[in-house]
């Protein structure tokens, strides 16, 4: 089923609400599936045991390190920042009960380069984790406390590190990132 305008699921004034799809389909032998997306690209995907491809949840991380990667790049980009090398690490901690969903996440952008700019780094984080990156949104909004941080790698002795900010649990992603009016929850 491709991706279409769900026209059941506008509002007056909204945006046309696109539906994103993909099927798994068991190619065995233990728990192997193929996971076919939308866009077309098949992904294997397996257990332990098999070991063929990746854990279904493991992709969330994959997810995560994607989205909020293309958006800071993107933003770097357009700062015109020169970054020689750039890398996003994301580990997650889930509870020890089933079932067993993550509770917190650590994204750490690695962004190499001769003269790049903290300010610039710090705006990119913010920027994809406040209003870009579903992914993170969609996490946060849930479960996860995500800590958003950076190492800024250069010709200096010392990388620059820091954290941009925390968002999750149970964020609200109309509201993340903007400033709350005196008195309301947080």
């Amino acid at each position: 089923m491709p991706s279409s305008p769900s026209a059941g699921h506008n509002l007056p004034g909204a945006a046309a609400v696109t539906v994103k799809t993909t099927t798994a389909r068991y190619d065995g032998p233990g728990l192997r599936f193929t996971a076919r997306t939308g866009s077309g690209h098949e992904i294997v995907l397996d257990d332990s045991g098999g070991n063929a491809g990746p854990r279904p949840v493991e992709m969330l991380l994959v997810g995560q390190a994607g989205c909020t990667g293309m958006d800071v790049m993107s933003i770097l980009q357009k700062k015109r920042q020169v970054v020689t090398s750039y890398e996003v690490a994301v580990s997650a901690e889930p509870r020890d009960s089933q079932p067993a969903i993550y509770t917190r996440a650590d994204v750490v952008h690695i962004v190499e380069g001769p003269a790049v700019n903290e300010a610039s780094v710090r705006r990119a984080i913010e920027l994809s984790a406040t209003k870009y990156c579903s992914v993170a949104a969609m996490l946060s909004a849930g479960t996860v406390e995500i800590h958003h941080r950076y190492r800024i790698v250069g010709p200096s002795a010392a990388p620059i590190e820091g954290e941009v900010m925390v968002s999750g649990p149970h964020a609200d992603p109309d509201t993340i990132g903007k400033p709350q009016a005196a008195g309301s929850p947080a």
